[in-house]
């Protein structure tokens, strides 16, 4: 990704520059109409000097020094831009940078100048988890963005070329400014802007993950989203092939979600496999969402599998819940009437009656899930939060059944409580028992 990105900037500042050089010189020399004029021999002599030395380090020095001596030229842009790719192709993309700030200052919209600093701030805010320098690299990217739109293509530069190079610099943009707006969270924004940095360069890691999550973050979320973010979740493992971290990391979490989405495991690898040769995911293409049965269908083949005296008291629970009535009326008469032996956590209580929760969700959510009225006033009244052990008898229940969820929220929990009567606590000491008084015997009189 890196390397692109400095061969593209390079590239096309260099090209730009080249063909606007050569201008600038005939129209110094001839006067050619529509084209900047150097009046002034001293100027014309130094400035022909400058951008004739052929080390590039010596080249960038002398543009620098050209417009400290005349800072009102007709040419300062263009010697600026020249700097900045002479410092490029020197391999001092610090001194590219501070130039390319300056360019900016002449002209806002410099095409060149704009890819150098996106390119700069990006790397700088990455490396230093900058947030601030990011989202001033996506303002200036979506800058670039638009003035490369009316970019006009210099003479001497082939239409082939010219295309190549706006292709690499609407790559650049739409790569920070689709990492600036993944940072915001403007997750549509940040697909569009990625999707097309990846088109323009498919076999960047970075971009491709990033336009996965831009589709699989958002909540809720949609089928086509994530459809599309598996797709591309694919391609970055195939993209980062041979780094075993980044592997697992990326492996790790596509399967996961693949798993969630589609219900198993099956087609994964070869959705992996397709991925690695197409950077984009094909016409048509799609993934069977899996569908999980209704709580009606689920109470149906729950009592099909197992008698209901084997089943747990949540199993009890959630049939009596799931709005199959043939399948609560089967488990209610088998339970009706039946002392059963079961434990629960106190949510309230007092001698008479307690009130429990017997699920993990109850528990969790201090929600009384059974009403147990005791057969005998207890000595004293449970600890709320304490687990109590009981045999009671069912006698009546409510239930309703939980409303349907919005896609990706948690679904609410049903309403339901069994009332038990005949309650026995198990486990409860036995009152000791009461010991009447030993007679004594009497005391004979003396006579």
């Amino acid at each position: 990704m890196k390397k692109f990105l400095v061969a593209v900037v390079l590239a096309t500042a260099t090209a730009a520059f080249a063909q606007t050089d050569a201008t600038q010189q005939q129209g110094a020399t001839q006067g050619a109409p529509q084209q900047k004029t150097i009046k002034d021999p001293a100027e014309y002599n130094s400035y022909i000097t400058a951008t004739g030395l052929t080390d590039p380090t010596q080249k960038a020095a002398a543009l620098e020094a050209f417009v400290q001596q005349y800072p009102n030229s007709v040419v300062k842009e263009d010697a600026m831009a020249a700097a900045m790719a002479a410092y490029q192709q020197a391999g001092n993309l610090a001194k590219s940078a501070d130039v390319a700030a300056r360019v900016l200052q002449t002209n806002p919209n410099n095409v060149p100048a704009i890819a150098v600093s996106v390119y700069t701030k990006r790397q700088q805010a990455v490396n230093t988890n900058n947030v601030a320098m990011m989202n001033e690299a996506g303002d200036l990217a979506v800058r670039g963005i638009t003035a490369l739109q009316t970019w006009t293509k210099p003479e001497g530069v082939s239409d082939a070329d010219f295309q190549k190079q706006k292709a690499g610099l609407s790559t650049i943009f739409n790569g920070a400014a689709g990492a600036s707006a993944m940072q915001k969270k403007d997750y549509p924004s940040a697909q569009k802007y990625l999707r097309d940095a990846v088109a323009g360069n498919p076999t960047s890691p970075d971009d491709t993950y990033s336009l996965a999550l831009a589709y699989l973050t958002p909540k809720p979320n949609t089928d086509e989203n994530t459809v599309n973010g598996l797709w591309f979740i694919a391609r970055a493992l195939n993209l980062v092939a041979g780094n075993a971290v980044a592997e697992k990391q990326i492996g790790d979490y596509g399967l996961r979600t693949y798993k969630r989405f589609h219900g198993s495991d099956e087609g994964w690898q070869q959705l992996v496999a397709q991925a690695k040769t197409l950077p984009m995911p094909p016409a048509g293409f799609t993934i069977a969402k899996y569908v999980p049965p209704s709580p009606a269908d689920q109470a149906r083949d729950m009592i099909a599998k197992t008698p209901v005296e084997k089943m747990e008291f949540a199993d009890w629970i959630f049939i009596l819940t799931s709005g199959n009535q043939q399948a609560a009326d089967q488990v209610w008469n088998a339970l009706k009437g039946k002392a059963l032996r079961f434990q629960g956590q106190v949510i309230d209580a007092t001698k008479a009656t307690v009130q429990m929760a017997v699920t993990a969700d109850g528990i969790e959510a201090k929600r009384p899930e059974v009403q147990v009225t005791m057969a005998a006033p207890l000595k004293v009244a449970p600890v709320v939060g304490s687990n109590f052990q009981v045999q009671a008898v069912p006698d009546s229940y409510q239930a309703t059944p939980a409303p349907a969820a919005a896609p990706g929220t948690t679904p609410a929990a049903p309403g339901f409580l069994m009332k038990m009567i005949d309650g026995e606590q198990i486990g409860a000491k036995p009152a000791p028992a009461t010991k009447k008084p030993v007679a004594k015997k009497p005391v004979p009189r003396k006579k």
